[in-house]
């Protein structure tokens, strides 16, 4: 039972960081967003993760989006900012396995003319590498 203020607060920061994974492979960042991307801002445990990745060298980024059935328009905000960092660095970001609402959702904002999509990890690797 949340009794305060101070509990509620703990709970969404326990909620957010929750809500996405990250990992360094082969110099290349994977997201792996756990839940739906309706979170209001930019996680920034995830921020420092992209920027400490950047900094040293990092330049591509994978979104694997396979547990996200649903987007609000701040979820989307945040996949656009994650796509700027490392195209303001020559680099790259590509979304994997989106559900068909996220796809729905890229055509009708025609942000699928922005977004590379693969349908696995491994697709995305390869792209990125190519």
């Amino acid at each position: 039972m949340i009794k305060s203020k101070k509990d509620a607060l703990f709970l969404f920061f326990v909620y957010l960081c929750a809500m996405f994974t990250h990992t360094l492979e082969n110099n290349v960042l994977i997201i792996r967003f756990q839940e739906n991307l309706i979170m209001p801002t930019l996680d920034p445990d995830l921020q420092q993760a992209i920027e400490a990745c950047i900094a040293t060298g990092t330049v591509h980024c994978i979104i694997d989006l396979e547990a996200v059935q649903y987007a609000n328009s701040s979820g989307i905000g945040i996949l656009m900012r994650i796509l700027a960092k490392f195209r303001n660095v020559g680099g790259e970001a590509v979304l994997v396995n989106p559900s068909s609402h996220l796809q729905k959702l890229l055509i009708i904002t025609k942000l699928s003319a922005i977004f590379t999509v693969a349908k696995t990890t491994q697709e995305a690797m390869e792209g990125l590498k190519a």
